[in-house]
């Protein structure tokens, strides 16, 4: 198998250190201070440059953090099942300042299956494994009642996602076991 080369590059956000990755053309990846990225295949080479699409992220992220509405969404490439592919397609439909949950979600992309419960939870793993958080705006989905659920960013830094798009985060529920850490 030959080597496949990444390039990443880093910049600073009101929620901290931001990693981007991209395959030289498109943005594959986005991980934030709490998180690691696993680039897509096990025989990589990855070097620190500077790429127009980081310049087009840099752009979007910018916008997005002023509470802006992003003009372009940068050019990206996801890797990953067909399943994890739809989910991650209908995330990218829940417009900025809206909420659904994962079984809204379920019930959006399998309409007559009534198992719903079961598709949730996957529905669950295929959100917690969105490679692109912010830009593919997982963090806009919430587990039923209201209940914050995980977030690869953690909460705190879901929390403040919400509010910069508007969102009244009063009425959501922390886990019991998770502080309310700030940012």
């Amino acid at each position: 198998m030959s080597e496949i080369l990444y390039t990443y590059t880093k910049t600073f956000s009101p929620i901290g250190a931001i990693t981007l990755y991209s395959d030289g053309e498109n943005l594959v990846g986005l991980a934030m201070p709490s998180q690691q990225y696993t680039l897509p295949t096990s025989t990589v080479t990855v070097i620190e440059e500077n790429l127009p699409i980081f310049d087009e992220t840099f752009a979007w992220l910018t916008d997005y953090f002023k509470g802006k509405p992003p003009k372009t969404l940068p050019q990206i490439r996801l890797f990953g099942n067909d399943f994890r592919q739809s989910v991650w397609q209908e995330l990218c439909r829940i417009p900025a300042g809206s909420l659904v949950t994962y079984g809204e979600l379920a019930k959006k992309l399998y309409p007559k299956d009534s198992n719903t419960g079961i598709r949730a939870r996957a529905i669950g793993g295929a959100v917690g494994h969105n490679p692109i958080p912010i830009i593919i705006p997982c963090h806009r989905v919430i587990g039923v009642h209201n209940n914050l659920t995980g977030y690869t960013g953690g909460l705190a830094v879901k929390v403040k996602l919400l509010e910069l798009e508007g969102i009244d985060v009063s009425q959501l529920k922390w886990p019991k076991r998770t502080t309310k850490n700030t940012v």
